[in-house]
C-alpha cells in the first residue's frame, strides 16, 4: 500500500528548509510533503488519492453517507473501523447493508479485523471532516478573512502552523493505528480464550516499583528465526507436508469431533488440515511472530470458530482446555534432534494429552551409514589447498568439526544403514534424547575409502497407541505394510527433503587409516549430547573401527 506512517527523522521536511518555496508560492504545498495514499472505494474498485473524495463518490453513486452514519452514531476511531469493515464485508459477500445502520450492527468484534488488508481508509480517518459544532462555520470564515487581510506575514505563519499541525496529526494517526492493532489483538485474544490470569500477572509485574531483571531466554534466537519465511521452505517440502495432510485426511474419523493441539503451528497449515478433517476444536500454539500470520490465515479461510491461536511457549501458556485428544506437531530438526523442540512436545503430552490420546507423528527412527565419496571430498575439502595458485587452508576451518547438512547421492553410501535409535513418542522421555548407542555395518563394493558418516531419520504416523513400529523398519517398509500407511524418510534413497542429511567428515589428518573393503564389518557407537552453551544445538560423537579391532573417535557440532 502507499505510505501512511509518519516519515522518519531523515525523511521529514523542516519548515525552515522550505520557507523560501512557500514565500515564492503562497497557498501551494510541495507535493513531496504530501503523504500519498490510495483509498479504495467502499463499494467498487475505484481508487482515490484521499478519503474525502472516496466518501463523496460513495455518497453520490451509491447513496451511502459514511460521515452522516458516523456522526449519527457518535463513532470513535474503533467505531469507524467497525463501520468500514461492516460495509466492505457486506460488499465482499454480496449482502445488502441494513436500511439504517445501528450500534447493534457494529457490536461484533470480528469487525475489528480489516476486510481489506492494509486498508488506507483506516489510516486516513483523521483526515475526514470532524463533526460540525454550532458556530464553527462562521468562525472559520472570519479566520479566512483575517488571513487574506493580513498580507504575506500571516500567510507564512499560517503555513508554518499548518506544517506543524500536519506533522502532529500524522504522529497521532500512527499512534491511533498502533492502538487499533493492539485493541484488535487484545479483543481477539479474549475472544479466543487466552488466559486472563496471564494478563493480570503481566499488569502486576509492570506495576512493581523495582521489577526483577528479566531472565535471558537462551532460546530466543530459535523462535526469532521462525518469524520469517523459513515456513515457505517447509510448506514447499512436499514430502513433509503431504505426509501430514495424507495422514490427517485419510483418518478423518480419528479427528472428527476431537480437540487437537498443534505445537509450533507456524503458518497454521497443520491446524487447518485438522479443522478440515472434522476436528471440533484446534488450539494452535507458537512462540514466534509467525502466529500473527497464522491467525490471519485461519480467519481468511473461515476457520476462526474452530482454531484458537495462542502466542507463547507451550510450557508457559495456559490453554483454554484441560485435555486434548490429539497432539500434532512438526518438531523435527536436522539429524532429528537439532533445535530440541521434542521436550516441549513431551511436556504438552504429559500435561494435556488424554491417556488414550494420539501423537502425530507417533514414531521416529535414526539411521547411520558409512560414506565413501572421493569426488565430494575433492570438491569441498581438498579444493581449498589450490585456489588459482593459492593455498587457502584457512577456509577449511570447521570442515571437520561441524556437521554438514547436505543431500548426498545414494551411491556415496558404502555400507548397510543401521537404525541406532527408535523413539515411540507416546512413551519416550527427555532423558532418552541424550544417549550413546552401538551401531554396525557391512561395507559394500562401493567402498574405496572411508570418508565419513551419514545420519538421517524416518517418521511414522500410526493410527493408535497400540501400533508397534519395529526398530529397524524403514519408512518405505512401513508404508507398504498391507494397508494405507503414512511414513517418510529424509535419507539418501528417496526424494530429498528440507532436512537433508547430516554428513560427518572424518579428519584424516588426525584419524588412523583403516583397511576397508567389500564385506568387511565396521562397528562403533554414536552419541548425541546437548552442546555446551547452546541449548538447542547438538554434539555428536562417533566411534568406529573394524570388527574386533580398536576404535577411534571424532566429535562434530551442529549449531
Amino acid at each position: 500500500m502507499a505510505e501512511a506512517y509518519p516519515r522518519s527523522d531523515s525523511e521529514s521536511v523542516s519548515s525552515s528548509d522550505n520557507e523560501e518555496d512557500w514565500l515564492n508560492k503562497p497557498g501551494e504545498e510541495d507535493e513531496d510533503d504530501q503523504e500519498q495514499v490510495s483509498v479504495v472505494s467502499l463499494f467498487d474498485e475505484k481508487v482515490f488519492s484521499d478519503a474525502p473524495a472516496m466518501l463523496a463518490h460513495c455518497k453520490d453513486k451509491f447513496g451511502f453517507d459514511f460521515l452522516a452514519v458516523r456522526d449519527r452514531l457518535g463513532l470513535d476511531f474503533l467505531g469507524c473501523v467497525r463501520l468500514i469493515n461492516l460495509v466492505r464485508g457486506s460488499v465482499k459477500e454480496g449482502a445488502a447493508l441494513p436500511e439504517q445502520i445501528t450500534a447493534g450492527h457494529l457490536a461484533d468484534d470480528k469487525l475489528l479485523i480489516p476486510v481489506l488488508e492494509d486498508d488506507a481508509l483506516i489510516f486516513c480517518l483523521d483526515d475526514l471532516p470532524q463533526p460540525k459544532k454550532a458556530g464553527q462555520q462562521g468562525a472559520g470564515a472570519e479566520t479566512a478573512k483575517e488571513t487574506q487581510a493580513g498580507g504575506e506575514g500571516p500567510v507564512v505563519d499560517e503555513l508554518l502552523q499548518k506544517n506543524a499541525r500536519l506533522q502532529a496529526e500524522l504522529e497521532q494517526l500512527a499512534q491511533q493505528f498502533t492502538n487499533y492493532r493492539l485493541a484488535v489483538e487484545q479483543t481477539l485474544d479474549k475472544r479466543w480464550g487466552v488466559d486472563e490470569e496471564s494478563d493480570k500477572a503481566e499488569a502486576s509485574s509492570k506495576a512493581a516499583a523495582t521489577p526483577a531483571p528479566k531472565k535471558k531466554d537462551d532460546s530466543a534466537y530459535y523462535f526469532e528465526s521462525y518469524d520469517h519465511n523459513i515456513h515457505e521452505t517447509m510448506i514447499k517440502d512436499a514430502v513433509r507436508t503431504n505426509a501430514y495432510r495424507d495422514f490427517i485426511y485419510a483418518n478423518k474419523p480419528l479427528f472428527a469431533g476431537k480437540t487437537v493441539l498443534d505445537i509450533g503451528c507456524g503458518t497454521g497449515i497443520l491446524s487447518m488440515f485438522c479443522a478440515r478433517a472434522g476436528a471440533a476444536r484446534v488450539i494452535a500454539v507458537d512462540n514466534s511472530a509467525i502466529l500473527d500470520k497464522a491467525r490471519e490465515n485461519v480467519f481468511h479461510n473461515g476457520l476462526e470458530n474452530i482454531i484458537t491461536c495462542v502466542r507463547g511457549r507451550i510450557e508457559d501458556v495456559t490453554l483454554p482446555v484441560d485435555k486434548v485428544d490429539i497432539i500434532v506437531s512438526e518438531w523435527m530438526g536436522y539429524c532429528l534432534l537439532y533445535e530440541a523442540m521434542l521436550p516441549s512436545v513431551f511436556f504438552a503430552r504429559d500435561k494435556y494429552l488424554k491417556p488414550d490420546g494420539l501423537l502425530v507423528p507417533s514414531h521416529a527412527s535414526m539411521w547411520i551409514a558409512p560414506v565413501s565419496d572421493a569426488e565430494y571430498v575433492a570438491e569441498n575439502v581438498d579444493w581449498w589447498r589450490e585456489v588459482y595458485g593459492f593455498d587457502m587452508k584457512a577456509m577449511q576451518a570447521g570442515i571437520y568439526t561441524d556437521a554438514r547438512m547436505t543431500v548426498m547421492p545414494k551411491e556415496a553410501v558404502c555400507g548397510e544403514a543401521h537404525a541406532f535409535r527408535m523413539l515411540d513418542l507416546h512413551t519416550a522421555k527427555v532423558e532418552d534424547l541424550v544417549f550413546e548407542d552401538p551401531w554396525r555395518t557391512t561395507l559394500s563394493d562401493k567402498v574405496e575409502g572411508l570418508d565419513g558418516f551419514l545420519v538421517w531419520f524416518d517418521c511414522f504416523f500410526a493410527e493408535s497407541r497400540e501400533e508397534v513400529v519395529e526398530a529397524a523398519l524403514t519408512a518405505k517398509e512401513w508404508a507398504a505394510g498391507g494397508r494405507e500407511r503414512v511414513a517418510f524418510t529424509t535419507g539418501p534413497y528417496d526424494t530429498a527433503t528440507h532436512w537433508r542429511q547430516g554428513l560427518y567428515l572424518i579428519d584424516k589428518t588426525k584419524a588412523k587409516e583403516i583397511e576397508v573393503g567389500p564385506g568387511k564389518k565396521l562397528e562403533g557407537k554414536i552419541r548425541y549430547a546437548i552442546q555446551e552453551g547452546h541449548a538447542r544445538g547438538l554434539s555428536i560423537r562417533v566411534t568406529w573401527g573394524l570388527e574386533g579391532q580398536d576404535t577411534q573417535a571424532q566429535t562434530w557440532l551442529l549449531n
